[in-house]
C-alpha cells in the first residue's frame, strides 16, 4: 500500500509546543525509513502521513519493523487513499477488505472535518451496508469482529486500512534532553536505558570494566547491548572505563562492609565528569529498591549524595518480574544473561552494609584518594560510537 497513517497519543495532549514534538517525530520516521522507502513524511491534523516509494510499497515488512523503533508512535497502519465522495470510499473499502480473510466485520469511520455533509455514523452505515451486500456469507459484528475497516477523513482525503500495528509509544527521541546511563551488563540497566529513551531522552552509555581480570568478552557483551538499544536513536556514545585499580584501592583501605557503597559512589563521581564531557544533564541507573543489598533506601541516599548531578532511577519501584518482561520484549534479556562477569561481581564483601549512615561513610571514604581515582579514570577512558545494527548499516 502507498501510505502509512501514524497515530500518536501523548503528543496530542501537548499545547503550543505540539509542533515541536510532531517535527521531531517526523525526523525520527525519516531516520529509520531512509530515503529509499519514503517519498514524503508530513504532519496532517492529529497524525503523521508517510507516502512510500515504490520500493517501500514492496517492503511493507521492512517498513513495519523500522517504525517499531520510533518512540512517539502509539500505532501505525498501511492505508489506501480515496476522495471524500462516499461512492469512492465504498469501492476502495471493498477492494481492500476483499484481500483479507475474515468471517465478520465492522466499519469505524472518523472525520477530522466536521463540516462534511454526513456524520461518521452515517458513513459507517453506508459503507457497512455496501460491504455486506457485496461480500457473500460475511456477517456484521459490532462488538467482536474478525476485521475492522477503518476510514479516516483528513483534509480533502480519506484513508482506509484494516490493521493497526502497535508503536513504541512514549515521546520522540531528542525531546527530553540528554543523559548518561550506567550500563553494567545485567538485566536492569539496559531496561532503565530503554525506559529513559522512551521518554525522548537521548542517552550515552558508561561501562566500568575490570579487564583483564574479567574477560574481554564481557565488554563485547556491552557493545552488543548498546548496538541493540541504539536502534531507537541511531547511534550512541559508549564510554569504557577500567575500574580495577579503583576497586583495589577500596579493597585495601576500607572496611569490607562498605565496599559496594564505595564502588557505587566512585562510579557516580566519575559519571558526573562524563556527563560534563558528553554535554548531558543527568545520570541514569538501573537500581530497583530492595533488589540487592546496596539498593536499600538508606544506601541509595548515601550513594546518591556522592555527586550533585541529577540521578534518575527509572526502575526504582519496579519488581524483577516486570523488568524481565520488558527485557524480553526489547531483546536485551538473552544478551544480559550471557555468563560473563562484570566489575561489580568482583571483590564483593561477604556481609555488605544495608543501612549505611552518611557520616560513617564519609569518614571511612577519607582513606581513599577520590580525586586521584577520578582523574585516572577519565584519563584512561575510551569512547566508541556504536550504530543500531538493523537500521544504520
Amino acid at each position: 500500500m502507498k501510505y502509512v497513517i501514524c497515530h500518536y497519543s501523548e503528543i496530542g495532549l501537548k499545547g503550543k509546543n505540539r509542533k515541536f514534538f510532531e517535527d521531531k517525530l517526523v525526523l525520527e520516521i525519516k531516520r529509520v525509513l531512509k530515503l529509499l522507502l519514503y517519498s514524503s513524511v508530513k504532519r496532517i491534523p492529529g497524525r503523521i502521513l508517510i507516502e512510500l516509494t515504490e520500493e517501500g510499497q514492496l517492503k511493507n515488512e521492512k517498513v513495519r519493523d523500522a517504525l517499531g523503533f520510533v518512540f512517539g508512535l502509539s500505532s501505525f497502519s498501511f492505508a489506501v487513499d480515496s476522495s471524500h465522495n462516499i461512492e469512492d470510499i465504498k469501492e476502495e473499502s471493498l477492494k481492500l477488505v476483499k484481500k483479507e480473510n475474515f468471517e465478520s466485520f465492522r466499519v469505524t469511520a472518523k472525520r477530522e472535518d466536521k463540516h462534511l455533509p454526513f456524520t461518521s455514523q452515517e458513513l459507517n452505515q453506508e459503507v457497512g451496508a455496501h460491504l455486506f451486500q457485496q461480500l457473500k456469507n460475511k456477517k456484521v459484528d459490532l462488538n467482536n469482529p474478525d476485521l475492522i475497516c477503518y476510514i479516516e477523513l483528513v483534509r480533502k482525503r480519506s484513508f482506509i486500512f484494516t490493521k493497526k500495528y502497535k508503536g513504541a509509544r512514549g515521546l520522540p527521541m531528542g525531546t527530553g534532553g540528554k543523559a548518561v546511563v550506567l550500563l553494567s551488563g545485567g538485566i536492569d540497566s539496559p531496561v532503565a536505558a530503554f525506559t529513559t529513551m522512551r521518554r525522548g531522552v537521548k542517552v550515552s552509555f558508561l561501562h566500568f570494566h575490570s579487564y583483564p581480570i574479567t574477560s574481554e568478552i564481557s565488554i563485547s557483551k556491552i557493545r552488543e547491548l548498546v548496538e541493540l538499544l541504539s536502534q531507537y536513536q541511531g547511534k550512541s556514545n559508549l564510554y569504557l572505563i577500567p575500574f580495577t585499580e579503583a576497586q583495589k584501592e577500596v579493597l585495601l583501605n576500607t572496611k569490607s562492609k562498605f565496599r559496594v557503597i564505595f564502588y557505587r559512589r566512585l562510579m557516580l563521581k566519575i559519571a558526573k565528569e562524563v556527563v560534563k564531557i558528553d554535554k548531558a544533564q543527568a545520570i541514569i541507573t538501573g537500581e530497583s529498591l530492595g533488589q540487592v543489598a546496596s539498593q536499600t533506601i538508606e544506601n541509595m541516599l548515601v550513594i546518591g549524595q556522592a555527586c550533585d548531578s541529577l540521578i534518575i532511577r527509572p526502575l526504582v519501584c519496579d519488581d524483577k518480574e516486570s523488568i524481565i518482561k520488558i527485557a524480553k520484549d526489547i531483546g536485551t534479556f538473552d544478551i544480559s544473561n550471557l555468563p560473563y562477569d562484570d566489575c561489580c561481581s568482583r571483590f564483593l564483601p561477604q556481609y555488605p552494609e544495608t543501612k549505611a549512615r552518611i557520616e560513617e561513610v564519609i569518614e571511612e571514604e577519607k582513606k581513599i584518594n577520590i580525586k586521584k581515582i577520578t582523574v585516572r579514570a577519565i584519563k584512561e577512558m575510551s569512547c566508541e560510537q556504536i550504530y543500531g545494527f538493523k537500521l544504520d548499516r
